[in-house]
C-alpha cells in the first residue's frame, strides 16, 4: 500500500515524514514532488574504480539552464531535506521528467527508514536536454513497514549516506570490504 495524500499530511503532522522546504501545492493524491537543487557534479575519472574513492567536482546549474548530454552521469540533488521515521520512502521521476528522456536514478529510488538528507540523483538522459535548478524532478512516495526496525538507518555505524547535504554525493562502495 502507497500512502494517500491525507496519510501523508498525518504523518507530516507526527513529524514521522519531515519535508524542507515543504509546500501543500506540491502533494499529490499520493505522493509529494522535489526538485532539483543548484548543484550538479561529474566525477573527475572517466573509469570509475569501485574499489577506490572516485572524486567528483561540483559546479552550479546557471540560471540559463545546463544541458546534460547523453553518456554521461550527472549527480544532483534535491532542493528538499526529507527525513522518514516510519515508513519506506521511494523516489522515482516524474512522467514529465521522463518524456524529456531524463532518468533521475540508476538504481537507489528506494530509502530506507530513518534517512535523513537530501537525496543525490543519478541523472542520465537519452537525447541532449537542458535543465534548471528548481524545475521538478521526482515524486517521493511512501509505503508502511510491515515490523518493527531493530536500527534505523541514521543509528547504523555503517550508514554512508546519513545526512546528506544539499550537493550531490558521490559513491561511497570504495567503504565497502570485499
Amino acid at each position: 500500500m502507497i500512502l494517500s495524500d491525507k496519510r501523508i499530511l498525518e504523518e507530516i503532522d507526527k513529524k514521522t515524514i519531515v519535508i524542507n522546504p515543504y509546500s501543500r501545492e506540491q502533494l499529490g493524491s499520493n505522493s509529494y514532488d522535489v526538485h532539483l537543487g543548484n548543484d550538479l557534479a561529474i566525477y573527475k575519472d572517466d573509469i570509475l574504480d569501485a574499489k577506490k574513492h572516485n572524486e567528483i567536482e561540483h559546479f552550479e546549474i546557471p540560471a540559463e539552464g545546463f544541458v546534460l548530454e547523453p553518456g554521461q552521469l550527472y549527480l544532483g540533488v534535491t532542493q528538499e531535506y526529507t527525513e522518514t521515521h516510519a515508513h519506506v520512502p521511494f523516489l522515482e521521476g516524474k512522467s514529465s521528467t521522463g518524456r524529456l528522456g531524463i532518468d533521475i536514478h540508476a538504481t537507489a529510488g528506494k530509502g530506507d527508514i530513518g534517512f535523513c538528507g537530501h537525496w543525490t540523483l543519478e541523472i542520465s538522459c537519452k537525447i541532449p536536454v537542458r535543465i534548471y535548478g528548481g524545475m521538478p524532478i521526482g515524486q517521493l512516495i511512501y509505503f508502511p513497514l510491515e515490523g518493527e526496525v531493530s536500527v534505523k538507518y541514521d543509528s547504523k555505524k555503517n550508514a554512508k549516506y546519513s545526512h546528506q547535504p544539499n550537493k550531490p554525493v558521490e559513491s561511497m562502495m570504495w567503504k565497502n570490504k570485499f
